[in-house]
């Protein structure tokens, strides 16, 4: 009898997926966001908050333009620290931009800390996350990644200032 194929681990299929969907940006923003004071430490994160990622650049939010300035010269470390915690090259560059940090503590969330009512998600959010999810062949699976999506997409995010 032949040799069955190893296993692969759940999250070895579910990051395969992001990277096929095109996801991993928007993922690694999530988890900056959530772990953002424990990835930089309780002095940056105080006075910087991860607004977006787009095309390998991260639009950092900055308190004042004194930390404008300070971080500028940190920048390669935060890059390189950025890019441990994502696991690849995914921020090749940090743009600063002196702006309305959110009141919300910047600590880590748990699933039960999550603000109870969001707005339900649109039919044009619907569509698009579902046309992300139609190549997973298991439907409880594909559910359940659009019901994460949708949630995770459905929340109110904090204006930017320019």
């Amino acid at each position: 009898m032949g040799r069955l194929g190893s296993i692969d681990s759940v999250s070895s299929v579910l990051e395969g997926l992001a990277r096929r969907l095109g996801l991993e940006s928007k993922l690694l923003e999530s988890r900056l966001r959530r772990d953002w004071v424990s990835i930089v430490g309780e002095p940056i994160a105080s006075n910087t908050w991860p607004d977006q990622i787009r095309y390998k650049k991260l639009y950092l939010l900055v308190h004042n333009s004194v930390w404008l300035h300070q971080l500028t010269f940190l920048k390669p470390t935060l890059i390189h620290k950025l890019n441990a915690v994502a696991g690849g090259e995914l921020i090749a560059d940090i743009v600063l931009r002196v702006g309305e940090l959110p009141k919300a503590d910047h600590g880590p969330t748990s699933p039960e800390a999550l603000p109870a009512t969001t707005s339900p998600p649109s039919d044009a959010l619907l569509a698009e996350i579902s046309s992300h999810v139609t190549t997973i062949h298991d439907p409880l699976l594909r559910d359940r990644l659009a019901q994460l999506m949708a949630q995770e997409l459905a929340q109110p995010h904090v204006p930017k200032t320019d």
